[in-house]
């Protein structure tokens, strides 16, 4: 490795581990965790330049035109001047991370930026394209090295103090890497094309290269005794269902619900009085018999959802049941029949009955002892519950008609499945059933993003590929599922990052409203128990509001240019009344400068042009002498046109949210919401009730200057800001509510639940 290719030493001076006051025995090993850390990365730094000349080079020969060969010939040139430059920026950001963490520094909080019209708007799509471009690096690194990730914050934590690491705090993990290298190429003038294979470079030598770089550093702690006997385990949290949790010694396997296998569910009966169990073997266990007892007292109703059960179709007098084999054939040549037409049927739903007897005649048909053969009454039990799962889809409020139609279309071959594998019930990570609920999330989560094409073309590509490829292999579904989860991630990223832009551009119009409110309350003192001539009053009222508020934001209230603009406020509005024969002269000395200060803040706000600035600090004089020469008259008819504010420009819609609302009366309950809605976390879902229609809507953001909250669809787009008493109100008269936690459960979790309790309510089992 050439010196140029190894990371310099940090930039200022080095954190001592005796300044944190770190075990001493803990000096030597975190030093060797920072050389093989970066060598390593340095290592991997080098294979994304040594490959750049040849993938550029490939790209120019493939380019549609000149133009845009000689854009990647002049970049392999740019590129190698500007390397030192980024691997040097790239080490040296890894490294102060790493001194930081090891310094017990925590990240900076993000300032609001100095203030002006850019600061309100959205980003380029350049920047958000490489936004994109990083969140999904980290993404895949995140999922890929989760376990070695977890047990790599734990180790840390130890040489930290203890004190648990925060997300994207430790100093190796993909975030603080990835965005090492976009901070390094940031200075370099790259077109996003050419950034796009710099960082697709990165992502194949670097990122994908980080799960050696974790499980070495992991080593290298467990073989210094720090935390050696870490294990993974899945403790299932009281009354929450399965989630992952950490036990001392054990860190949680990768986030997603625990692996099971048949038998897992709780010993003894279930409790077919009480509610759907949460176990999963225990609610399928629980459904079997809730069937077998509606089998026995109610064998000719409609099952719920409003279908007959399969066992109707049957000759009446069948005492012989079908083979396994018979049933699987019948299936088989159903799944056949609907990949042949499949591309024209995708937008129609497929219906639970008309599936039923098309089973019912294909076995029929195919029958050696054709009217006297029915199914078991396990395989019609799962017949029958498989169809009221798929009722259960079609009927689902959550998701759109377009979703619901396509993944009917999948009835045929889950319902192979189930017959074949009933783990599709009792275990949550069944492939296929983690497939279901994902393309049904999906359908809930970006319905209205903006991309229901992308969205829904992708769906009809699943279900067609399970349709004409399954036959029996369940590796089928773990493959789409990643292909599908890969896919909902970069929707995902870009709801992210277009809520997080509004959230940022809400802090910022706050920031506004602030300013704005304590320049508002500056002016109103300064015309208490003042009359004053039009002109100086609406000036005072409007223009220079507004620049009190730019120098406020740009300076601070404790800065001489605020204190500055509030004495000329205060100059004006005296100047505005009659004053005696020291005031008048007083007013003469002070008048040059005060209209030298009121000059560079009208060019501040920037809608005057140099002559208008100059009319109108022309007749502010003229009524100041109109004023003093005791001619009120004159004064009064003194006018100056005052443009169009720019703060209520860039504020838009916001404006109106700056006025202090009326007060209230509230009852005791609104005011008891209004304590439980301030405990609420961001990221909590609220139902509102619009005459027929009905929203959902996530709070993202909390006002603290202004009280209100900021609510976003599911694209992350900003719908509606609302008063905290308004929220409570509507709450109170039921226009709005909390989404209920069961509503958030995946699909089949919520299907089967439902279906259990309707089917209590069927057989009695409860009112």
């Amino acid at each position: 490795m050439s010196n140029q290719d190894r990371p310099p030493p940090p930039p200022g001076p080095v954190t001592t581990l005796a300044s944190r006051g770190i075990q001493p025995r803990f000096g030597e090993l975190v030093q060797s965790c920072r050389k093989l850390a970066m060598n390593r990365l340095a290592e991997h730094l080098t294979g994304v330049f040594d490959q750049v000349d040849d993938t550029l080079f490939e790209c120019a020969e493939k380019a549609e035109n000149n133009q845009v060969q000689t854009l990647f010939f002049d970049s392999m040139r740019d590129i190698r001047k500007q390397r030192p430059q980024i691997e040097r920026a790239y080490h040296q950001c890894v490294a102060k991370n790493f001194e930081d963490f090891l310094g017990g520094k925590l990240k900076p909080e993000l300032k609001a930026s100095e203030l002006d019209a850019d600061h309100l708007q959205l980003m380029g799509n350049d920047e958000y394209e490489e936004s994109l471009l990083v969140t999904n690096m980290v993404s895949r690194v995140k999922s890929r090295c989760a376990q070695s990730l977890f047990a790599l914050d734990q180790r840390l934590a130890v040489l930290n103090g203890g004190r648990k690491l925060g997300d994207d705090d430790n100093p190796f993990g993909p975030q603080a890497i990835a965005l090492a290298f976009r901070g390094a190429l940031e200075p370099c003038p790259f077109p996003l094309r050419i950034k796009t294979i710099l960082y697709m470079l990165f992502d194949r030598h670097v990122m994908q290269g980080l799960d050696s770089v974790y499980e070495a550093l992991n080593q290298r702690l467990v073989q210094a005794r720090v935390l050696p006997n870490l294990k993974y385990s899945v403790q299932r949290s009281p009354g929450t269902g399965h989630s992952p949790a950490a036990t001392p010694g054990q860190a949680p396997d990768k986030p997603q619900t625990p692996r099971e296998t048949p038998g897992t569910a709780a010993s003894g009966p279930v409790d077919l009085a009480g509610g759907p169990p949460s176990d999963p073997g225990q609610l399928f266990s629980g459904l079997a018999a809730l069937l077998g007892e509606r089998r026995q007292h109610h064998s000719e109703a409609p099952l719920p959802g409003g279908t007959p059960s399969i066992s109707s179709y049957a000759p009446r007098g069948a005492t012989r049941t079908y083979s396994a084999a018979e049933l699987l054939e019948a299936l088989n040549r159903l799944q056949q029949q609907s990949a042949q037409d499949l591309a024209s049927k995708l937008r129609q739903p497929q219906r639970v009955e008309g599936l039923k007897a098309d089973l019912q005649q294909q076995l029929e048909s195919h029958s050696r002892l054709p009217g006297q053969q029915k199914l078991s009454d396990y395989e019609a039990d799962v017949i029958d519950l498989v169809g009221m799962l798929f009722d259960f889809i079609l009927d689902d409020d959550n998701l759109a008609d377009i979703y619901k139609t396509a993944l009917s279309h999948l009835h045929t071959p889950y319902l192979k499945v189930a017959l074949q594998d009933k783990a599709l019930f009792t275990q949550h990570h069944h492939p296929a059933r983690r497939l279901l609920n994902s393309m049904a999330q999906a359908g809930v989560l970006y319905a209205g993003e903006g991309e229901e094409r992308g969205l829904l073309a992708k769906m009809h590509w699943v279900v067609e590929r399970v349709v004409h490829g399954f036959s029996g292999d369940l590796l089928l579904f773990d493959s789409l599922l990643d292909e599908f989860n890969e896919y909902v991630g970069t929707l995902r990223h870009k709801v992210e990052l277009r809520e997080q832009r509004a959230v940022e551009a809400a802090k910022g119009r706050d920031k506004l409203l602030g300013a704005r409110q304590q320049a508002v309350d500056v002016v109103a003192r300064l015309l208490t128990d003042r009359e004053l001539p039009g002109i100086i009053q609406h000036f005072l009222e409007l223009t220079w509001t507004d620049v009190l508020v730019f120098v406020l934001l740009r300076h601070g209230d404790r800065s001489n240019e605020w204190q500055r603009s509030v004495e000329v406020a205060e100059q004006l509005a005296w100047s505005g009344t009659p004053l005696d024969a020291d005031g008048r002269a007083r007013l003469q000395q002070l008048r040059i400068p005060m209209l030298e200060d009121l000059r560079k803040g009208l060019e501040l706000l920037g809608g005057y042009h140099e002559d208008g600035i100059r009319r109108l600090l022309q007749d502010l004089v003229a009524c100041q002498h109109a004023v003093q020469s005791q001619q009120p008259q004159v004064a009064a008819r003194i006018n100056s046109p005052l443009p169009e504010s720019k703060l209520g420009e860039m504020l838009g819609d916001d404006a109106a949210l700056a006025k202090t609302p009326r007060p209230v009366s509230l009852s005791n309950r609104a005011q008891a919401l209004i304590k439980e809605l301030a405990r609420l976390e961001f990221g909590t879902w609220f139902e509102f009730i619009d005459g027929p229609d009905t929203r959902i809507l996530k709070l993202s953001w909390y006002s603290p200057t202004t009280r209100n909250y900021m609510f976003v669809d599911h694209s992350g787009q900003r719908v509606a800001i609302m008063p905290i008493t308004q929220l409570a109100l509507d709450m109170e008269q039921g226009l709005a509510r909390l989404v209920p936690p069961e509503r958030n459960a995946p699909l089949v979790d919520r299907a089967l639940g439902a279906i259990y309790r309707v089917l209590q309510r069927f057989t009695g089992r409860s009112a």
